[in-house]
């Protein structure tokens, strides 16, 4: 009977998990800018946290290996005139890191290796084109030296960072974009807008080729994500301002995929997408929970796994990308939570057994899409000697 009524899920035994308190980075003076951004910026080198600065923006740059306390006096990276907003490390290059700000520019720095002993200030190259400031800046998923930036006056502008010159820009925004999601190999991207409108842009036609109105029915931001399949992934509010989550097909704006009411807080949640799983975490601004979910091709589409539960509220987060996790301890994900004075590691980690299965599948798979390519390149030797009438 059980087993008719508890949906069979090979993640619904993930938990979450906080590391020693010496595994932690405390005294870190964590951004109190008023903006809608994670603050937090992680790849399997370094942790970038956006810090409270006089006479502009900076951030910190640390080695995931330098846990404790952070030195007062550890060097910053510097060098807006203005609050830094947004920060984002290259996909292609651990070392490269994309900063944007209240100053309208977006910079890009070269992090070195080694323990800073001084601030780094000179940023590799400076990108010049918005008249307000930077509010949301993104690499390529899939070309290098590309990158996206949003300003407030409602610009999107894609860079090719190596000339330091736009390639394209797109003023489709009526309004303030609030976020920005690429698909998962660059093709479009999705945005949502504070005139409640979600839509998918084509950055090669340079033209919005689907859009929905209000998504989410309330004023208040939205978020949305590409996921795998191409379908996108949202949060935002209803009119009782009820915190909502929605998937859609961007084919078919009409009708949801899936629209789920959440909770009543008020706190803008902050999705972070793992592709291999298809699972997402869920980070409420000012929440002191995790919670997650797994998308599937199965009625309700959305469903609800687990919450991660702490005392203290979130500031802002940072997702490791998949090959920084540690799978020789079951780790399929890992979440830097910010608070007030410091980055607390959290791990999403899945029984042993589980893990070995899901490696077994991984092969499995694997060795299924080898042995079509073999039959595909068999096939394609066969057609070329009957096109050339030697078969």
């Amino acid at each position: 009977m059980s087993r008719s009524i508890v949906r069979q899920s090979k993640f619904r035994h993930v938990f979450g998990q906080t590391v020693k308190a010496d595994q932690c980075y405390d005294d870190i003076r964590v951004s109190k800018v008023t903006w809608d951004s994670s603050f937090c910026a992680v790849n399997p080198k370094f942790l970038a946290v956006i810090v409270e600065s006089s006479g502009g923006g900076a951030f910190l740059v640390l080695p995931l290996s330098k846990t404790g306390r952070v030195d007062k006096n550890y060097p910053l990276v510097i060098g807006h005139a203005g609050p830094v907003l947004d920060i984002d490390w290259c996909p292609h290059d651990d070392n490269i890191l994309a900063s944007c700000s209240e100053d309208c520019t977006t910079m890009v720095w070269q992090i070195p290796d080694h323990i800073l002993i001084r601030p780094i200030s000179d940023p590799i190259v400076v990108l010049e084109g918005h008249s307000k400031r930077v509010g949301i800046v993104s690499w390529h998923p899939t070309a290098r030296n590309i990158l996206l930036t949003a300003g407030s006056d409602n610009l999107i502008i894609i860079w090719n960072v190596g000339t330091g010159e736009p390639l394209t820009s797109m003023d489709d925004h009526p309004d303030l974009i609030y976020s920005i999601s690429w698909n998962r190999n660059g093709s479009l991207f999705c945005t949502t807008c504070k005139d409640r409108r979600l839509r998918v842009c084509d950055p090669r036609k340079r033209e919005v080729v689907a859009e929905r109105l209000a998504p989410h029915e309330g004023i208040r931001p939205m978020r949305a994500i590409f996921t795998r399949d191409g379908n996108i992934f949202t949060t935002g509010f209803t009119r009782m301002s009820q915190r909502e989550l929605g998937l859609w097909d961007p084919t078919n704006f009409e009708e949801p995929i899936s629209l789920l009411e959440l909770d009543t807080s008020n706190g803008v949640l902050l999705p972070y997408y793992d592709a291999d799983a298809n699972m997402v975490y869920l980070c409420g601004k000012g929440d002191s929970s995790i919670r997650y979910f797994e998308i599937t091709d199965e009625p309700p589409y959305v469903h609800y796994l687990s919450t991660y539960s702490s005392k203290e509220p979130q500031r802002g987060m940072g997702f490791m990308p998949k090959r920084g996790v540690d799978v020789s301890k079951c780790e399929i994900a890992r979440l830097y939570k910010l608070h007030d004075k410091k980055c607390e590691p959290i791990t999403m980690t899945v029984p042993r057994k589980l893990l070995e299965r899901l490696l077994e599948e991984i092969q499995n798979l694997k060795a299924t899409v080898l042995s079509q390519e073999k039959r595909i390149c068999d096939l394609e030797n066969k057609l070329s000697q009957y096109s050339n009438g030697t078969a």
